[in-house]
């Protein structure tokens, strides 16, 4: 939108969330933190905790420890971190990789939710062609090393994409065109 990086909120879900978290910290002062890092006041932090907590359904103890909680609810914590501060931007490493079927469905959902009612730019890395998919507006497919982009494909299905997105045709064509992008990639 015509910022500098400096300029822009940025929210960032790593890969390996078990290390993301602050171990000594509880699980909403995890949440929290990016909103008391900014400067805000205990009723804005509190407002926004009560918001997040609502919007994901939050079913878990956040008072409790990250080492306490199960991978999916620490997974869980580290996503609402990152949107604690309502991110312009938002980078997440292979958000689902440790994640069991039922909570990589569910997180999924959320993000799409999110997607569609704030309008966040959502930059996700992942090895699921179907995730990438099922998510993504533009798939960027990358080559071996060096790395370098192979090809941009765009993806225009409606929202919310749902369990039968699945089996759209032009869900399934793009799909199938991004396996042979990758194909040819590793085959080179």
């Amino acid at each position: 939108d015509g910022k500098s990086l400096k300029e822009t909120k940025i929210g960032y879900v790593f890969q390996n969330y078990r290390e993301a978290l602050f171990p000594w910290m509880r699980t909403i002062d995890n949440i929290a933190y990016p909103l008391k890092l900014a400067g805000k006041s205990k009723s804005e932090v509190d407002h926004r905790m009560a918001e997040l907590v609502a919007s994901f359904d939050v079913k878990f103890d956040l008072n409790r420890y990250p080492y306490e909680l199960s991978g999916g609810q620490q997974q869980t914590a580290s996503i609402m971190r990152a949107l604690a501060p309502k991110p312009e931007v938002l980078f997440l490493d292979e958000p689902f990789s440790a994640l069991d079927f039922e909570m990589t469905l569910f997180i999924r959902e959320k993000l799409q939710e999110v997607f569609m009612q704030t309008g966040t730019t959502m930059m996700l890395v992942s090895h699921d062609l179907e995730e990438a998919v099922y998510l993504a507006d533009q798939i960027l497919l990358l080559t071996k090393r060096p790395t370098s982009v192979a090809e941009i494909l765009n993806y225009r299905d409606p929202r919310p994409r749902t369990v039968e997105t699945l089996s759209e045709p032009s869900f399934i064509a793009m799909k199938k065109r991004s396996l042979e992008i990758f194909q040819t990639e590793v085959r080179k």
